[in-house]
């Protein structure tokens, strides 16, 4: 099963929040960590590394925290988890080592290569503002708890 780290799910989960709320206020990490169940310290990193690269704007005083940089309809799910997770790796072949024990005999690279490439495409095809069609009103008592990561393909 491929998957998505914690973090990566946190950071999506944020953007799609900012973007549905987008216009009407900024939001804390403290704030979007009791909306949705997710420990506050982990989100603040991840919130953090977002705005660092130019997915958030912070905002400073009472009032502040963090709103969208950008239109949720240009941030793909694919540069997201690549900012907070860095590459996405099906397998070894796809390293900047592409070399195994089986690399002379294996039959299997080029269909796993295609597999790779079609998940990039998908995750490159979803953009926040496709995550965020649902509008829906966060309440902390009634948040889902995040899943332990979003499965991108299960076996």
């Amino acid at each position: 099963m491929l998957k998505l780290t914690k973090k990566a799910d946190y950071g999506l989960i944020a953007l799609k929040h900012l973007a549905v709320q987008s216009g009407k206020r900024s939001a804390s990490a403290k704030e979007l960590g009791d909306c949705y169940r997710i420990p506050v310290p982990i989100l603040a990193k991840v919130l953090q590394k977002l705005a660092k690269e130019g997915f958030l704007a912070s905002e400073q005083g009472s009032n502040g925290g963090y709103r969208l940089a950008r239109n949720p309809g240009t941030i793909t799910a694919l540069e997201v988890i690549r900012a907070i997770d860095g590459p996405i790796i099906l397998t070894s072949c796809f390293t900047d080592h592409r070399e195994c024990d089986q690399s002379s005999s294996c039959t299997v690279k080029e269909p796993l290569r295609k597999v790779h490439e079609g998940i990039l495409r998908l995750l490159d095809n979803i953009t926040i503002s496709d995550l965020s069609s649902e509008d829906i009103s966060c309440n902390p008592a009634s948040a889902p708890l995040p899943q332990d990561s979003l499965s991108v393909l299960t076996s």
